[in-house]
């Protein structure tokens, strides 16, 4: 099936000029050394008996400081703007969330309080004496995944052997035009040894976990992010994203992220392994506490012209009007479930979410029909040969550098190559030839759906799980097909929170009531399944729209969530 992992055997590699040991323990005492100077901000842990701690990260703060953290961007932009808070006010309250976070999640990697406070104070002065903000994020903290390039700071990326040899000469594209629109840079955030995981561990910084469970995993690779926003430690957050990594972490972390098609928002300044391999391209894209942030960060990204910035963003203007007011839609929309692959059958919790969701829908006037899923192994089978274009060479000469060990989920994922050699020329023209060609059925595909709807238009986008369980123990990732199958098409796709999951009302729900497996992967997808274990996990669902068409996906995720409003399930 190409989904379950053979045994690992890692290949011989040479002595390593380093150890990987020594590196994670001074830069975890760098940064312990920064977090010291906060004593009042801290958080003693509970201990491993307290799962869940998304509201203790909140326990330190004021009255103030708590109406603060827990309002979304949009309304933190419009409230420093009017002057109800200083840039400093909101910048302190983020901070002291954030060290909480850190201390019960391990989120952070660098933290750089200082500049971020004294560019704070700069905006304030500038607001006081003209009256006006410096662009439309004026004050508003944001956080950087650690790959991302932030001038000054180390980009090690998960890796032992890039720590204090990676610190940044510049800005990413991204990262320049959120400077540029007012936005405070204070923090980077977690991401997992090679990036390659749908978790987040690795062997500089350790384990980053779920406020909501500690016991589970908050996803990734943009793990960090998802933790921190989840925390309420940063009101916007910036991850990326190759076949799950911006979805899955939102989902598990229960709030919102968008991945968007390739070349839409700027991606530059990223630092990671294969830099120049273009045969599968990641993107850039924002997670954040509301479904209008997303909205936000693609308008600012657009606003302050991206592909001027840089050479990569197509020159697309940011379409306002139907991003927020839906301007141009029809009346009656039709949105197709995908609520089964094909491959992996996803858990009760999130069969159910996709069914509420649809009845909503009905009820709000909208069709529904469902969507025939396409070749979901075929596609699986095809971009993890795209990951591996060398069969892992490089990510196992970067280990080898400092002799560090392969994290589980990334062990789990290269044993797809079967130690097999790097692809030749000719073979990866082929492989090239096979994505095209699996775009093109994908894009027929849906435009078949046109047949099906009572409208004889086709679908306006895919509704389907993000994964096929809720936010999973540690190291037991084992299917990436419903995030990494719209990569490979190069569909937009964003994430939205439906629930949370109590495992008392889902007491009488068994891995028997589910069905056979129709493979390996699925039956150990299947045996996961115990109320108990999820408890408290966030339930999210993905909305999948059409190749460079993010405006419409986020117009159709507001009517989405008008519905689910509108027309709650009523047990």
């Amino acid at each position: 099936m190409g989904t379950t992992a053979t045994r690992f055997v890692a290949p011989p590699l040479p002595t390593a000029l380093c150890d990987y040991r020594e590196i994670a323990s001074k830069k975890q005492a760098d940064r312990e050394e920064i977090l010291a100077k906060y004593p009042d901000w801290r958080i003693k842990d509970p201990g491993a008996d307290v799962t869940d701690v998304s509201n203790l990260c909140l326990s330190n703060l004021s009255t103030l400081e708590r109406e603060i953290v827990l309002q979304d961007a949009t309304s933190l932009t419009a409230a420093i703007k009017a002057r109800k808070y200083s840039a400093v006010q909101t910048l302190t309250a983020f901070c002291k969330v954030a060290v909480a976070s850190q201390d019960l999640t391990n989120s952070l990697t660098e933290i750089f309080f200082d500049e971020a406070f004294e560019r704070a104070k700069q905006l304030d002065e500038i607001l006081t004496t003209t009256g006006k903000v410096v662009g439309p994020l004026h004050g508003l903290p944001v956080s950087i995944k650690d790959h991302v390039l932030v001038k000054g700071h180390d980009t090690a990326s998960g890796y032992a052997s890039w720590a204090y040899k990676t610190y940044a000469d510049r800005d990413a594209a991204a990262v320049k035009i959120l400077r540029d629109a007012g936005a405070l840079i204070y923090v980077k955030t977690a991401n997992p040894q090679t990036l390659l995981a749908l978790e987040c561990n690795n062997n500089v910084y350790g384990r980053t976990v779920n406020p909501h469970n500690r016991k589970l995993s908050p996803g990734g690779s943009s793990g960090g992010e998802g933790a921190l926003v989840a925390c309420h430690g940063s009101p916007l957050g910036v991850g990326t994203d190759i076949g799950g990594s911006i979805r899955v972490p939102a989902a598990w972390s229960g709030i919102y992220g968008l991945k968007p098609s390739v070349a839409r928002l700027p991606h530059t300044g990223l630092l990671g392994s294969h830099d120049g391999m273009d045969n599968i391209v990641g993107c850039m894209g924002p997670m954040a506490t509301s479904a209008r942030d997303l909205n936000l960060f693609c308008k600012v990204m657009l606003q302050y012209e991206a592909w001027v910035v840089e050479h990569q963003n197509l020159y697309i203007e940011w379409r306002t009007e139907l991003a927020e007011q839906g301007t141009g839609l029809p009346d009656r929309l039709v949105f197709g479930i995908l609520a089964d692959d094909g491959v992996v059958c996803p858990h009760p919790p999130i069969k159910k979410a996709i069914e509420e969701t649809k009845r909503a829908l009905v009820a709000a006037g909208h069709e529904v029909i469902d969507y025939i899923p396409m070749s979901h192994q075929e596609s699986w089978d095809l971009i993890v040969k795209l990951y591996f274009l060398d069969g892992g060479a490089e990510y196992f000469e970067t280990l080898a550098e400092s002799g560090e060990p392969p994290i589980p989920s990334f062990e789990w994922i290269v044993s797809h190559t079967n130690g097999r050699a790097p692809y030749t020329m000719a073979e990866m023209f082929k492989l090239n030839a096979q994505r095209e060609n699996f775009r093109a059925r994908a894009h027929a595909h849906w435009n078949e759906s046109a047949k099906r709807t009572t409208t004889g238009r086709p679908v306006d986008a895919i509704l389907t799980p993000v994964a096929p369980t809720l936010a999973v123990p540690h190291d037991t990732v084992r299917w990436w097909g419903y995030s990494s199958y719209w990569n490979l098409v190069d569909y937009p796709a964003a994430v939205f929170p439906v629930g949370r999951l109590k495992a008392s009302e889902w007491a009488n729900s068994t891995r028997d009531s589910l069905p056979q497996p129709r493979n390996d992967t699925e039956k150990f997808i299947r045996d996961q399944w115990d109320p108990k274990t999820y408890d408290n996990a966030p339930i999210s669902l993905q909305l999948v729209g059409r190749r460079h068409m993010e405006e419409k996906t986020l117009a159709l995720l507001n009517i989405v969530e008008q519905a689910t409003k509108a027309y709650p399930h009523k047990s």
